[in-house]
Parts: structure tokens; C-alpha cells; sequence
């Protein structure tokens, strides 16, 4: 499709020299494009097929490196300064040469960083015969301004990547290594970067392996890009590592960016989901005071300071990530996507150490974004469990350090409290297990883990697993923490609901008994354990017949209720 559109502005070009610009993220090809078309223009040329003149390739990372090249090209052509050592008047002879020549030139501007930098340097001219290629990972305005056209250049879709997997493979004479579901997960993984898919499939070519083996080894974080995606797979003349192909932007997003928090940022948000995370996770407060003590301090008189951070510069900075096209978003307000290879190439150059702080600061930030009710707004509730999940995944096992972090146990409660019930019966299976392994089985955190665990047995229906969890739980907690500790009141309280949920009535109401008169013991009788605690026995007495008691405790409840929290309070609301 690029291709066509070039075509396409050259047709359509009229009497002025032709500026195309191909943008889009590193990896999708914008060089080896470019490439392509110059060699094809060039071998016409040769074989007197057409006609053109001049040829001039230009890395334009830095405006040094297109002076050179304009005065090498001076030098060659025998313009005046062009012999005459001072390479800055050299490239003006030559930019003014352009325009007054009848010979047709192509100018190849490659890796535009600083669209500025470069205006001066651009190419102009009145006559049809010239035509400058530019390639950029930028989309500045400045880019498509003076007739530029700007032209993205994309990720393959799920097709274009199956089909280049399959070609790739069959031409190197391996065609049984093609699945085509595999192939499907393959771009999927791989975000379906066409350098990536290159190099995956030279990997699989080279060791012969096939597309599940790859991706088994792929997807284990113990291997590293650089293994995986190594830079001898470079078959398709890309001309760079993976990994320096992503990341070549961030040295220069370190030079453009005022804040100096465009680095950490980009370390918080390649632990969220590539495909989208909240924008507003940046702005609360656990991460600025985070990015605070994680720039440089500033030095004042003899004093070094590290002033607060504002709203206002972290939107500088997530600019900045946005304008070197590290990190994507379509409104200010829309989800912030990562490409996932980028993603996983920022995390395996975090050093271990800082691992710990920036987990506990994303956790924390997710949980203070977190909604009190998930059905106030469930699509952020989404949102937020899957970036939880995926942060403990990619930072595993540290928000189980020194204890479990509380955004784990939310996304359980999450999922429960909009009927996700298997989902959270499943999540909770995996989090006791794992508590157990990394904090032990005596850890409260654990007791708390299996606790959650009982509570989605009985959601989902398996009473009698629910049960059997919930005595375990309880005589665990009586034997480390005592009787009368809160946790084993709570314990005592779920073990009651599974019974009743059992149908074991009576000994689910001896416990919410005892659990009552423990609570007014400890906690006096207007505490909210306390109502809730009558609230719960009043249920257990209808579910006897006992019709006149549990009356007597709900209205007690409501009346305690309007006097402590109000009447349109929504516990209030919820006893009457």
C-alpha cells in the first residue's frame, strides 16, 4: 500500500520537486523501503530504463551527518566550494545547485529526528525533477508543512504477517516448520512487526525449529530478545537489531526532553498492557512522588533539590514519548498503548534493583485509581485488572514482597463483585498457590489468599470445597493469631455463610452468633463490623423461621445505620 501511494504523489506531483515522508514506528520498514525504491530507480537508470541522474542516501539522525553527505555529493559533481574543505558551504552549493539543474535527482533523507534541525537542509526546487524521500519515526506537523506528504507505514495485519511467515519459511525449503494458528499467535506475540517477524523467521529457519518451539521459547522471560531475535537474523537488509531498532528513539527522546521524566515513564508504562492502560495512572500521587526522587536533582545555590512534580510535566514528557512514536495514543484522553517488543525491551534493560520501587509504585497507582464500586465504572475496572495482572506477571515475585500488595487481592475482589465468577475462581486458585510458595503457608497473607479462594468456590457453586477451605482457614487463624483477632473474626463470619450456603442452618447461625457477641466485645456495638455483624445474624434467623427476631435486629441495624452514617448513606440505603 505504501508503495502505491508513492506512486500515486509522484504521478500527481505537477512542476514542484516531490517531498514524501514515510513515518511509523521503528521496525515496520520506513528505511528498507526507501532502500527498495532508490536501488530500483538506481538499476533503471543503469540499464537505461530511466532516467535518473543522481542519487544522494543521507542518515539524517543528526544535520552533521546530511552536511557531509550534500558536500560529498558537491565535491563529486565539481560545484564551486565544493573542493574547498568547508563542508557547511560545500552542502549550500549543492542545495543551490538542486533547483537550477535539469538532471533528475533522488535525495533519501533517512531517520529524520529533529524535524527543525533538518528544515534548512531540505531540498527545494521549482522544477519537476527532483524527489526527496524522507524517513522518520516522528509525525510532527512541521514533517507534512511545505508540501510535504506524509505517509504511514503500518504494522502487517494477521494476514500479511501468516503470509510472510509462510513464504519466508517455504522459500528457505522448510515449509512443514508453517502453522497457520501458530503463525496467527506468532504475530501476535511478536506485535506483528514486520523486522521481528524477520528475524523469527530466520531464527526458526537457521535452528529448525518450528513455530511452537519458538514460541515456547519465546514466551519464557528467561530468554532475551537479543537471543531470540539475534542480530545475524537480519535476512531482509533492515539493517539493525531489534532491540536498537526499538529503541533508538529513547537517546534522542533523553536529549528533547526538558522534564527528565520521559525515561522513568517509559519504564512505569512497559510494565502495563501493551494494548492500552489509563492515562491518568501517571498523574496519581504514588508516581509523582516517585518520579521525583527518580530524576536528577537540581542544584540551588549549594543545595540540591528535587522540586515537586506537576501534571503539567508529566504530560511534557508523555509528549515527548508520544512525538518519537514510543508510545501511541489517539486523544488526550484515550488508553496509552506500547508496542509489546518495545515494551520487553525497556523491561530487560531495567536493572534488577529498581525493580521492586517501580512495581510497588505502579500497584500503587492502579489501586488508587480504582473505582469504590466496580459497577460505577467497569470499564476501568477492566482496565485496571488487566494491567494488575500483567504488572505482577512482568515484576513476579515482587509485589509479593515484603508482603502481597493490595491490588492483587482487588482484582479478586474485582471480578467477583461484577459476577466474573470463574474468572476469579481461577485467579484466586493461582494466587494461593502462589502466596504459599513465595510467603508460606502460615503467612496471614496466605490464610487471606485462601480465604478469597473459599469465597469463589462458593460463588461458582462448590459449596462443600468452600466449606472444607473455610475450617481450615479458621482453625489456622485461631492457632496463629488467637481467637479474638480481627482477621479470625472475619474467618469465623465466611465460615458461617459457607455453612448456611450449605444448607447447615443451625451451625451457621450458632457462628454468626458468636461472631456478634465477639464484635460488640471488642469493637463496641456501633462499630460497622459490629452492623454488619447484626445484619448477618438477622439473615441467619429468617433462614430458620425465626421471622420476628431477624425483624427485630434489621430494624435495630436501620435505625443504628441513619443515626451514625445518615440517611442516604448507601449502607443506609442497603438496610433499608
Amino acid at each position: 500500500m505504501a508503495r502505491e501511494d508513492i506512486a500515486q504523489a509522484r504521478a500527481e506531483g505537477g512542476s514542484v520537486v516531490l517531498s514524501q515522508v514515510l513515518a511509523g514506528d521503528g521496525g515496520v520498514g520506513k528505511s528498507q523501503l526507501a532502500a527498495a525504491l532508490a536501488r530500483e530507480l538506481r538499476d533503471q537508470a543503469r540499464s537505461e530504463e530511466g532516467n535518473l541522474d543522481l542519487l544522494v542516501w543521507a542518515n539524517a539522525t543528526e544535520p552533521d551527518q546530511i552536511i557531509t553527505a550534500y558536500a560529498d555529493a558537491a565535491e563529486r559533481l565539481g560545484l564551486p566550494d565544493g573542493t574547498s574543505g568547508d563542508l557547511v558551504a560545500a552542502a549550500q552549493a549543492f542545495l543551490a545547485w538542486l533547483p537550477t539543474t535539469e538532471r533528475r535527482w533522488l535525495i533519501v533523507l533517512d531517520d529524520i529526528t529533529d524535524p527543525a534541525a533538518v528544515d534548512a537542509l531540505w531540498p527545494d526546487g521549482s522544477h519537476r525533477n527532483g524527489w526527496v524521500l524522507a524517513t522518520t519515526r516522528r509525525t510532527d506537523a512541521l514533517l507534512s508543512g511545505q508540501g510535504r506528504k506524509l505517509i504511514r507505514l503500518d504494522m502487517y495485519t494477521s494476514d500479511e504477517a501468516r503470509a510472510y511467515i509462510r513464504r519466508r519459511l517455504t522459500d528457505a525449503g522448510h515449509p512443514h516448520l508453517y502453522d497457520s494458528d501458530e503463525a496467527s499467535q506468532l504475530a501476535e506475540e511478536l506485535g506483528h512487526l514486520p523486522l521481528a517477524l524477520g528475524h523469527a523467521a530466520a531464527y526458526m529457519i537457521n535452528k529448525r525449529c518450528g513455530i511452537g518451539d519458538y514460541l515456547r521459547r519465546f514466551r519464557d522471560t528467561g530468554n532475551k530478545l537479543n537471543d531470540l531475535l539475534p542480530p545475524n537474523a537480519d535476512t531482509e537488509g533492515y539493517g539493525r537489531p531489534v532491540t536498537t531498532a526499538l529503541l533508538i528513539s529513547l537517546s534522542a527522546v533523553q536529549t528533547a526532553d526538558t522534564t527528565s521524566l520521559a525515561r522513568p515513564l517509559l519504564e512505569l508504562i512497559a510494565l502495563m498492557d501493551p494494548l492500552g492502560h489509563p492515562a491518568d495512572l501517571w498523574t496519581t500521587p504514588p508516581v509523582r512522588k516517585y518520579l521525583r526522587t527518580s530524576r536528577p536533582a537540581r542544584r540551588r545555590w549549594l543545595r540540591r533539590r528535587r522540586p515537586a512534580v506537576t501534571e503539567e510535566e508529566i504530560h511534557a514528557a508523555l509528549d515527548c514519548l508520544r512525538t518519537y512514536a514510543l508510545i501511541s495514543q489517539d486523544t488526550a484522553q484515550a488508553p496509552i498503548r506500547v508496542h509489546a517488543l518495545t515494551a520487553r525491551a525497556i523491561r530487560e534493560t531495567l536493572p534488577v534493583q529498581v525493580l521492586p520501587a517501580i512495581a510497588h509504585t505502579a500497584a500503587d497507582a492502579i489501586l488508587s485509581l480504582w473505582p469504590d464500586l466496580d459497577h460505577n465504572d467497569r470499564d476501568l475496572s477492566a482496565a485496571l485488572r488487566v494491567n494488575a495482572m500483567l504488572l505482577d506477571h512482568h515484576t513476579h515475585p515482587w509485589l509479593w514482597k515484603p508482603a502481597a500488595h493490595g491490588c492483587i487481592y482487588k482484582v479478586s475482589a474485582s471480578l467477583t463483585a461484577v459476577g466474573l465468577y470463574e474468572q476469579a475462581l481461577a485467579y484466586d486458585q493461582k494466587t494461593a498457590q502462589q502466596s504459599c510458595d513465595i510467603l508460606g503457608p502460615d503467612h496471614p497473607d496466605t490464610l487471606s489468599a485462601r480465604s478469597y479462594l473459599a469465597v469463589s468456590y462458593g460463588d461458582a457453586g462448590r459449596n462443600l470445597e468452600a466449606l472444607e477451605l473455610e475450617e481450615g482457614v479458621l482453625a489456622d487463624r485461631e492457632r496463629l493469631l488467637g481467637p479474638d483477632h480481627p482477621d479470625t473474626l472475619t474467618a469465623r463470619q465466611n465460615l458461617a455463610v459457607s455453612y448456611s450456603d450449605a444448607g447447615r442452618n443451625e451451625e451457621a447461625l450458632e457462628l454468626e452468633e458468636r461472631v456478634l457477641a465477639d464484635r460488640e466485645r471488642l469493637l463496641g456495638p456501633d462499630h460497622p463490623d459490629t452492623l454488619t455483624a447484626r445484619q448477618n445474624l438477622a439473615v441467619s434467623y429468617r433462614s430458620v423461621g425465626r421471622n420476628l427476631e431477624a425483624l427485630d435486629l434489621r430494624e435495630r441495624v436501620l435505625a443504628d445505620r441513619e443515626r451514625l452514617l445518615g440517611r442516604d448513606h448507601r449502607d443506609t440505603l442497603t438496610a433499608r
